[in-house]
């Protein structure tokens, strides 16, 4: 899985905290791959952790063939590891056609080349909200703006942390439909999730963790036949 994204015995730490402990994941070009857990259970310290914004971590990550252990963030994204963080950030004062393209990026060998009317393709509220700052959008439209700004830098995985969170169902729908499309053209995601129904739909393969350390490890079907994982490390 060189063109993708693996993570062996990645462990981090806050200060003298230890936040992850020997995390080890794949994600293939065009799957998505789903991080499970509750909150709090290191899930976007996994992230943080991937694209070099933690100082004290050990282990191995590798992305499209390259070793990212010792690169600064911006190299890494620069690679084409794309991530759209839980709080969105937004440029809130520019429209949404001024947000894309802020981060509009050159073409990247072998990975899907996104453009406005594209993205309006798959996120068709975006299209009716071109003209309207960020700032006066809802954050269902929001977190489709920060997917959007991310995939105009043509990244060949992304990273999505809770894209499902506090969206109305219509939105999870089209949220669904987008990540499927997105996978169709070679898109490589790992997408942290609480939400299992959602995680069912757009995965094919999951990751549960928990406390910092991932606790299973297998298909999306594998997960549905081991009831016991979910009551054990995701039931509220």
């Amino acid at each position: 899985m060189s063109a993708g994204l693996v993570v062996r015995n990645l462990s981090a730490s806050y200060g003298r905290a230890r936040a992850l402990f020997d995390v080890s994941l794949d994600v293939g070009p065009g799957e998505a791959a789903a991080l499970l857990g509750r909150n709090g259970a290191g899930k976007s310290t996994t992230f943080r952790a991937i694209l070099g914004l933690m100082k004290t971590r050990s282990g191995e990550v590798r992305f499209a063939g390259r070793d990212l252990t010792k690169l600064p963030t911006h190299e890494i994204v620069r690679l084409g590891l794309g991530y759209v963080p839980e709080d969105r950030r937004i440029f809130s004062d520019l429209t949404v056609a001024e947000n894309l393209s802020v981060g509009r990026r050159a073409p990247r060998p072998g990975a899907p080349e996104w453009t406005p009317e594209k993205l309006y393709e798959i996120f068709p509220n975006l299209a009716e909200l071109r003209h309207r700052q960020g700032a006066r959008m809802s954050g269902g439209e929001q977190q489709m703006l920060a997917i959007a700004r991310t995939l105009m830098g043509n990244p060949s995985l992304l990273l999505l942390d809770e894209p499902s969170e506090g969206l109305a169902p219509r939105i999870v729908e089209q949220m669904i439909e987008a990540i499927q499309e997105m996978k169709q053209l070679g898109l490589g995601l790992l997408v942290a999730e609480q939400n299992l129904a959602f995680a069912r739909l757009v995965a094919s393969r999951v990751y549960v963790i928990e406390k910092g350390a991932v606790r299973f490890t297998g298909t999306t079907q594998e997960f549905d036949a081991a009831p016991e994982v979910r009551d054990a490390y995701l039931a509220l």
